[in-house]
This record gives structure tokens, C-alpha cells and sequence, in this order.
């Protein structure tokens, strides 16, 4: 049978030739298509019937002409992505090439350098062998830096400086002003955020990326000015004065505050000056740096509890991208004043890694976002427009960061101390605050709630990732979280059942994950947080009610240099409306060295006996024995309680208390998962040594033998060590469970836990039926008697969850029954095969 795909104005007859479609058919046809693109055959009959013009064609006709539609509508979809590939590709290129042409330049002037120092090296060493040389070896050493004279403030000195600015700006985003080293851990690439590199040698911290983002320059500039939106540490930029410029720019005078990212550090802020303007050919130029120094024009003095911090010129590059979009240029370059702070917080104010990772690369990353909102469907799954999902995410972030801070201008005062200075109290009763909380809802805060409290207090961490110890404080919260507490803060809320969409994709522990989005780098999580089982008053204990956070979970990828990781979470009224009364607690962690431990992210193999009973039971692994060098962090904790004026006293000590039970008890989760205590005690065996562990891998392989008449292991797993060592880098997800009611997990290899995304210590809180959709909590239930009875079976090929609720497939599973020494079920095994993350 012949057929065509082009212009949809052809059929096709039984006798191989072709008829054409009227214009009035092909409009009618289209008009079908749109409402019901496949079509069954009951429902072409039905469309011939209703539609007089069609009457003439033949139902198959109709079938054909339907999927020669469908076929160009593919071809079309696909010619249209393969255009934005090249046209992303062309760009990328064009980007990479001057890259290369700045790299060239750069080799160039170190070359020159390097020949420069060498021959004024070999002349200084002559001068130091001939005594009448002195003068010239000494003569620089006393050699004062001049001052410069005060700056002209006035418009037409402000201008100067604005075009002074933009040079130095340029030289360093496409010149060889500030000498460049590519961001560690960073490949560039198509599908990559971009080209990020850091600076070596120069003043203060710098970084400096290029990417290409889906908007138009004008949109782009647009968003990168409204820093609060994208800067989570950023606490305001004020524009204090506009001046119009005769080449169509601008120059705007800005203050801008910095919050501080640890109780142990003050905040900044920054006298700016920002130039924008266009280049001859065409590209938009935004420039900014510090203003010091100046003399006849505005001035910012000195603002109490913030250290005046310096901007050199930085800025945006935006140049149009052939079809569509735009290529950036971002440059940040500043002088925090490190010397301000501790001495143990100084790399955190001395990092271009870190600066590059809170500032440079969140631009980007904003653009990437907003850009792939605008391409695809304004509305998740969830009922909530990606702009309403963000603005979420920086409620919680900002709030957090306005309680760590306590400014005085936002009402907060600090209240005495109980004889420790472990713990600080702030309260803040001002209108302001608790406007900003009851807004206008009636489940908001209570007309007796008449002020906030905050508990805060920072810690230093050894030798423990960052992303590891949060990881744990999400999956496991019963190890450091008060039910009771938690349950305060929500009636402090007035929270009221939550009937939420979604489904039950991860839990831990009595608590429920309930994903709402990411970010298009997956480094930001939104989720809501259902507590089950709760009880505060004596009426929850006879009918506990669960208890709903919202909860924003960053910087869990360890792989990430110089990474923030943070768990802010709040109690959500029961409308979860936009714009709900929000009071964000928390934890960050902040590396403060920028060596990475090169370890696996499932290091816990042995975690639950170090927390059940303590450093004498705990083993030391082989893999993580050796400490590639001492891994500082400093984690800051801040919560917030809504409460009656007259219970200040009352709160305030049940506040402290339980902020130092946190203390407590993330002091004891670091130590278990620091390999240093691992390797601590003398004669300990590795994991993969513990009798334990090595029964319940003999007991695995024998028990599979003995119902599926196969080895599970190749032939040469000799020793009980062995075996376990097989078993544990065997490719196939391999994890036990028990003989209970609801069976929980108890044992997985390293592709068990990969498949899962957990660590053994988690695992351990995750039931059986948690993993599996609908169909494969049917599918379990059916076989599961036939399992304890035959003592094994085999399962069709299908998806399953993993703990950060990420669909995985696998081929197929075999399920099999342990018996134990004594001929006894033990716990079920499982074997998925050939998975993958869909």
C-alpha cells in the first residue's frame, strides 16, 4: 500500500494510486487531529458520520491520513529540536573559540612574564655577588604605596568612572586582566551551566563563567539587576540616585547588604556604582564597583553591624545569539575583608571557589531556569506555577537568613544569656514581623502569638562532608528531631489537616517525602515533609494528627567544590496557600577547606552500630581508612518559635535546651560518620569483615543455590571475607529485608544503595513497599506466599523508587528466602537486574 507524509492533501486507494484531498477535507481533518490526534477505529467511523464533507473517504483512508499527520508532526518536532541543538552547538563553539583566542593571549603574557622574571632574576644574583651593587638589591625595599587622591563624585566624574569601570570590566570578562584557572570539578560542554573558572593571584576573590541562556538580552539584564531574586545571601539593593548618560546608558548609585552566612561572622554591604550601556556592536553591557574615596558627590557612610566589603569592576556581558537567546559573560570580583572575621572563617572569605558557587554560578543558573519555565508548561504537577515554586524556595531561604541575622531594623533584640553563651536568643515583637506572619488568613498565627523567638547557634565540624551530614539529617530526623516540638510549631501555626497531591515516594522514620520541584541542575529541592503521628496536647496523644513542612534541601551533591549545603524547612498552614505565614528553621553547613574527601557518598556501611552502641561495636572500612587530609565545615542552627508574650521566659529555655539536644546529637552523628573515627581504634576489622556480615553473605549465596540450583557468585568466592567482598561489588542491586509485618530493608550492597540513593543507615528506615509503585505492591502481594512457600520467585521487569523518589527500571528480580544455620527464614533477598534511573 502506498502512502505520502507531505501536505496532508493525499490519501491512498487499494489499487496503489493516489487521491487528493479537497482543501475543505484537509481543513476538516485538521480540525480532528487537533482534538484527537490517534484515533480508534470506532471513533473514525464516528468522525465520517459526523462530519457530512468526510463521507466519501473510506475509514482506512482516514487511518492513513491520521498517521502520516502524526508522522510530520514528528519530523517536524524533531527538525525543531535537531535547530536548537545547531544553534546551541554554533554558539557553544563560537563561545569555546574565544575562549581559546583568551587563553592563547594568556599563554602568551605568562610567557613573556616567566622570561621577564627570569632575566631580571639572573641579574639580581650577579648584583648580589658585586659589593657595589648593594644599593640596587635594597633599594626597593622600603618602598611606600602613594595614596591616591579623593575621586570626583560629580556627574561628569561619576561618568569617568563608570567608563573606567566598563574597560577594566572587559579586559577581565574577554582579556587577560586577571589570569583564569577553570573552576575544579567543572566540563564544559553542551548540556553543561557553562565555562566557569576562578582567579589565581589577584586581589580579593574572583570568578568568572560564560554560558548561553534562552532569553533575550533586555530579559537577561533584567533579572541579573534584580539580585535579591537570584543572590540568597543578598538582603537588599536600594537605588539611592539615576543618571542618564549622552551614549543612551545609565548610571545608577546602589547600596546593597550581604547577610551573613554564620552567627560567628557580621554582614556586608557595598557602596556601588552601576553603568549600563550598549557596545558598538550591540552587546549589553552591565558594570559595577565600589565607590570609595570620592569627593564631591553622594556618599554612604559607615552602617552599624556591617563591614563595608569592596566590589572591583564586575559585571554582566550580554551579547544576542543567532536564533534567539543570548550569550554571558559573568564576572564577580570582590575584597570581603576577611581580616573582619575569625581566623578559622577566613577561607570561606578568601575562596574564589566558594564566590564562583554562591554567586557567579547562581546567576546562571536563574537564567537556566527561567528560560526552561518560559520554553515548557507553566503549571507542575502540583497545581503551582514554577515562579510561585521559586518564590517559595526564597521565602524560607530569606526568612532563615533573617533570623540567623537578627537585624535590629527588623525588630530583633537579644535577650540574656542563662550563664552559656552556646546558645543565642533574639525576639522580635515588632507589627512588622508578625504582619508578615498572620497576613490575612484565618489558619494563620493566633491573635496570642504576639511574638517570635529565635534559637541560634554555630559549631565546628572535623572531618565530616557536608553534603553526607545533611544528607543523613533529612533521612533520618527521629535521630535529632523532638516530635513534641515539632508539633509546637505547627499549632503555633494553627495547622490544620493538609490534604496535599501527590504520592508517597520516600520516608524515613515516621516521615514522609512529598517532592514539589528541583531546579533544572537538581541542586535545590522543594518538598513537603509529612510527620506522621504527632503529639503535642493530651487530645493529639489520644488521636495524633501528622504534621505537614515545607522543606528546601540544597548542596547535597558532594562532587560539588565549595558547595553550601542547606536543610531549611517551616510548618505550612493547612491552605499551603502562596503566600502562607512562613517560619523558616534550619541548618547550613559551610566547608571552610577546599580539599574534597575522595570517598564514596555511601561511606555509613557500618553507621547503625556506631549509633546503637557506641565507638567499641563500630568498624573501620579499608575504602575509607585513609583521610585525604582534615575536612573543616562550620554548621550553623537556627530555629524559630511563635509564642505568647508572657511565656518569653518559658520558651526561651525549652528553645535553648533543644537547640543544644541538636547540638548533641549532630556532634554524635558527625563523629560516626567521620572516617577518622572509623580508623580510630587499634585492631578493629573493616565492614567487610564483621562476623555479622559475613554470615548473612554466606547465608545469601547458600540459600540461592539451594532454590535456583545456580551460584550467585563466580566460582573462586572462597572464605566467608570473600564472599562478602563479592557480594558487595556485585553490578546487581542486591538488598535483604525482613520477616515482618512491614518489612523493612536491613542490607544492601554498593548497587543496592546506589539504586536506592541512601546509605546503610537509612536503609534501614525504608520499607519494602515504599520502593514499589501500584503495580508492584500488586504484583509483590501475589507472590510474596509463593515466596515463603516455594522459597522463591522470579518478578517481571518494571520501575520501582528510589529514596529521593526518582523512578528507576529494572529488567527483572529474582526474590529468594535466607534460612539460617537452623534451616529457619531469615529475611527475603532481592536481586533487581540490569536497573537503571529512568
Amino acid at each position: 500500500m502506498a502512502m505520502s507524509c507531505k501536505d496532508g492533501k493525499l490519501g491512498n486507494l487499494d489499487n496503489g494510486k493516489y487521491v487528493r484531498y479537497t482543501p475543505e477535507q484537509v481543513e476538516a481533518l485538521e480540525r480532528l487531529y487537533h482534538e484527537c490526534p490517534k484515533p480508534s477505529s470506532i471513533r473514525r467511523q464516528q468522525l465520517i458520520r459526523e462530519c457530512p464533507i468526510l463521507s466519501n473517504i473510506e475509514p482506512k483512508q482516514i487511518k492513513v491520513w491520521f498517521q502520516n499527520r502524526r508522522c510530520r508532526e514528528k519530523q517536524r518536532k524533531e527538525a525543531s529540536r535537531l535547530q536548537a541543538v545547531n544553534r546551541k552547538l554554533t554558539a557553544m563553539n563560537k563561545l569555546l573559540m574565544e575562549e581559546n583566542d583568551r587563553l592563547q593571549k594568556q599563554v602568551s603574557q605568562l610567557v613573556y612574564e616567566n622570561g621577564y622574571f627570569r632575566q631580571h632574576t639572573q641579574n639580581a644574583t650577579l648584583a648580589t655577588k658585586d659589593p657595589s651593587c648593594e644599593s640596587v638589591v635594597t633599594s626597593g625595599q622600603h618602598h611606600v604605596t602613594p595614596q591616591h587622591p579623593p575621586r570626583d563624585a560629580s556627574p561628569a566624574g561619576l561618568l569617568s568612572i563608570a567608563e573606567e569601570t566598563l574597560a577594566e570590566f572587559l579586559s577581565k570578562a574577554t582579556g587577560t586582566a586577571v589570569e583564569w584557572v577553570q573552576m575544579p570539578g567543572m566540563k564544559p560542554g553542551p548540556d553543561s551551566i557553562g565555562i566557569v573558572a576562578i582567579s589565581h593571584g589577584c586581589t580579593g576573590v574572583a570568578a568568572r563563567a560564560c554560558g548561553l541562556v534562552g532569553l533575550e538580552p533586555t530579559r537577561v539584564a533584567e533579572l541579573l539587576k534584580d539580585r535579591p531574586s537570584w543572590f540568597r545571601d543578598c538582603r537588599a539593593v536600594d537605588v539611592l540616585n539615576v543618571l542618564p548618560t549622552a551614549n543612551g546608558g545609565t548610571i545608577e548609585l546602589l547600596y546593597m547588604q550581604l547577610y551573613a552566612p554564620t552567627t560567628l561572622a557580621p554582614a556586608r554591604d557595598f557602596w556601588l556604582l552601576r553603568y549600563t550601556s550598549v557596545l558598538e556592536d550591540g552587546s549589553l553591557v552591565v558594570c559595577e564597583r565600589s565607590l570609595k574615596n570620592t569627593q564631591n558627590g553622594p556618599s554612604m557612610p559607615a552602617v552599624q553591624h556591617f563591614v563595608r566589603a569592596e566590589m572591583l569592576p564586575s559585571g554582566y556581558l550580554i551579547r544576542p545569539c543567532e536564533g534567539g537567546g543570548s550569550i554571558i559573560h559573568i564576572v564577580d570580583h570582590m575584597d570581603l575583608e576577611p581580616w573582619r572575621v575569625p581566623e578559622v572563617l577566613r577561607p570561606l572569605y578568601e575562596s574564589s571557589t566558594v564566590l564562583a558557587q554562591k554567586t557567579t554560578m547562581a546567576a546562571l543558573r536563574q537564567l537556566r531556569q527561567i528560560a526552561q519555565e518560559v520554553s515548557q508548561s507553566n503549571v507542575t504537577g502540583w497545581g503551582r506555577r514554577p515562579a510561585a515554586l521559586r518564590a517559595l524556595s526564597q521565602r524560607l531561604s530569606r526568612g532563615f537568613n533573617e533570623a540567623l541575622n537578627g537585624f535590629t531594623d527588623e525588630g530583633w533584640s537579644m535577650m540574656g544569656n542563662d550563664g552559656m553563651d552556646d546558645v543565642t536568643i533574639l525576639v522580635n515583637s515588632s507589627p512588622d514581623k508578625l504582619m508578615g506572619l498572620n497576613l490575612s488568613f484565618a489558619n494563620g498565627f493566633p491573635s496570642v502569638s504576639n511574638a517570635v523567638l529565635c534559637a541560634k547557634a554555630s559549631m565546628l565540624l572535623q572531618n565530616v562532608p557536608p553534603a553526607i551530614l545533611l544528607r543523613f539529617l533529612r533521612e533520618h530526623r527521629s535521630e535529632w528531631a523532638d516530635s513534641s516540638i515539632d508539633a509546637y510549631s505547627a499549632a503555633a501555626v494553627k495547622v490544620g489537616p493538609c490534604s496535599l497531591p501527590g504520592s508517597r515516594v520516600g520516608g524515613f522514620g515516621g516521615q514522609v517525602i512529598l517532592p514539589l520541584a528541583h531546579t533544572i541542575e537538581h541542586e535545590e529541592f522543594l518538598e513537603v515533609i509529612k510527620l506522621e503521628g504527632v503529639a503535642h496536647s493530651p487530645e493529639d496523644a489520644i488521636m495524633p494528627r501528622d504534621v505537614f513542612l515545607l522543606q528546601l534541601c540544597s548542596g547535597m551533591d558532594e562532587n560539588a567544590v565549595g558547595t553550601c549545603a542547606e536543610l531549611i524547612f517551616a510548618p505550612i498552614d493547612a491552605s499551603f496557600a502562596d503566600d502562607a505565614p512562613l517560619l523558616p528553621s534550619g541548618f547550613r553547613i559551610i566547608p571552610l577547606d577546599s580539599g574534597k574527601e575522595a570517598s564514596s557518598p555511601n561511606r555509613t556501611l557500618d553507621l547503625a552500630s556506631a549509633l546503637e552502641i557506641g565507638p567499641t561495636g563500630n568498624k573501620a572500612s579499608n575504602d575509607y581508612s585513609g583521610n585525604s587530609g582534615c575536612m573543616r565545615s562550620v554548621m550553623t542552627i537556627a530555629f524559630e518559635f511563635a509564642f505568647e508574650s508572657h511565656m518569653q521566659e518559658h520558651v526561651a529555655s525549652m528553645a535553648r535546651q533543644y537547640v543544644r539536644s541538636i547540638i548533641s546529637s549532630v556532634q554524635r552523628v558527625a563523629l560516626a560518620l567521620s572516617p577518622s573515627h572509623l580508623s580510630s581504634h587499634a585492631g578493629l576489622r573493616t565492614p567487610l569483615g564483621t562476623p555479622e556480615a559475613q554470615t548473612l553473605a554466606r547465608w545469601i549465596c547458600q540459600s540461592y543455590r539451594l532454590y535456583m540450583g545456580v551460584e550467585l557468585l563466580k566460582s573462586g568466592s572462597e572464605g566467608s571475607e570473600t564472599i562478602l567482598k563479592t557480594l558487595w561489588h556485585h553490578s546487581d542491586a542486591i538488598m535483604c529485608c525482613s520477616l515482618k509485618a512491614l518489612p523493612v530493608f536491613t542490607f544492601a550492597n554498593q548497587a543496592g544503595l546506589d539504586m536506592l540513593e541512601t546509605t546503610l543507615v537509612a536503609l534501614q528506615d525504608i520499607t519494602l513497599e515504599k520502593i514499589f509503585d501500584d503495580h508492584g505492591r500488586k504484583t509483590l502481594c501475589t507472590e510474596f506466599p509463593q515466596i515463603m512457600q516455594q522459597g522463591f520467585a522470579c518478578l517481571q521487569g518494571g520501575i520501582c523508587l528510589s529514596s529521593m523518589g526518582r523512578p528507576v527500571s529494572y529488567e527483572r528480580a529474582v526474590a529468594w528466602k535466607v534460612l539460617n544455620e537452623e534451616e529457619n527464614a531469615h529475611c527475603i533477598c532481592f536481586m533487581f537486574i540490569n536497573w537503571s534511573f529512568v
